[in-house]
């Protein structure tokens, strides 16, 4: 029997039983997300992830639902279930989120499981994967690999404003320009905008759907050094609208604008780079 008309029928009230369920049990926890660490700068990209996810997750079952022949794999898919459910209790318990949250996706796996099988599955897996990028991390893990990124980040952007002849020194993490002083913050350079923009480049990825393999493990790869040199823009832009305009033009910049100039010029940067990896792929194929 083929999925798509009879989905809402009465032979799958259990699969829609068990799903108002799972969202009755999630909802105070993204309703604590979203009046807790997603209203922070830091992790204003969770809210996001989260809608393109089930965006996509809503965009490929359409897709699929016509096509689908139920293939139930209970002995995978209750394990996974009683596992996430077990995961859920102890992030909510003891209020650590990456279980709590992280619970999610291999519950949502399961459960696909369990009442469609292991082909549906399959091809839902990259909505799932996606959702990853919504998970809070820990905060020692934040903190280890932010200050790193902040350094590099702040001694690329003095070094190419002094170069462009700007009165630009640093200390560490501060830029010292004219007369102002600018703190790079975790926000500006920091693990959580390179997820930001990590999840960008698989979302591209997944859009173009290119045929080379080769092609989209290196821009996936390449996304990285991408994501470093937009978060540079991004604070050589708010410091050159500081040193032009003043401390309250830069300040509001920071809170109105700075996110767009990133995601904009990391998007840019990854369209540039798969257009050079386009060129490449096709001069190897004139080659071969």
């Amino acid at each position: 029997m083929r999925l798509g008309a009879h989905a809402l029928s009465f032979g799958w009230a259990p699969f829609w039983i068990v799903l108002a369920g799972m969202a009755a049990m999630y909802g105070p926890s993204f309703h604590d997300l979203f009046n807790g660490i997603w209203s922070t700068d830091e992790n204003a990209h969770g809210p996001i992830v989260l809608a393109v996810a089930l965006w996509l997750l809503y965009t490929k079952w359409n897709g699929i639902a016509d096509e689908i022949e139920p293939a139930p794999a209970p002995v995978l898919g209750w394990p996974l279930v009683v596992a996430s459910l077990l995961l859920y209790i102890v992030g909510r318990s003891q209020d650590i989120l990456i279980f709590e949250i992280g619970s999610l996706i291999p519950m949502i796996a399961g459960l696909i499981l369990v009442f469609f099988g292991r082909g549906t599955l399959l091809r839902l897996w990259f909505p799932l994967f996606f959702m990853l990028f919504m998970i809070p991390l820990p905060g020692i893990l934040v903190d280890a690999v932010t200050q790193p990124m902040k350094m590099g980040v702040s001694w690329a952007a003095e070094h190419l404003l002094y170069a462009l002849g700007y009165p630009i020194a640093r200390t560490g993490v501060i830029l010292v320009i004219g007369q102002y002083q600018l703190l790079v913050a975790d926000a500006c350079a920091g693990l959580h905008s390179l997820f930001t923009l990590e999840a960008l480049g698989l979302l591209y990825l997944n859009l173009v759907r290119h045929d080379s393999f080769a092609r989209n493990v290196t821009l996936a790869i390449l996304i990285v050094p991408i994501s470093f040199c937009a978060n540079v823009i991004r604070v050589i832009v708010l410091t050159l609208i500081t040193y032009h305009f003043g401390d309250e033009a830069g300040q509001g910049f920071l809170h109105g604008f700075a996110g767009m100039v990133l995601f904009i010029s990391a998007l840019i940067l990854i369209i540039g780079v798969d257009s050079m990896l386009r060129f490449g792929v096709r001069k190897a194929d004139a080659a071969a």
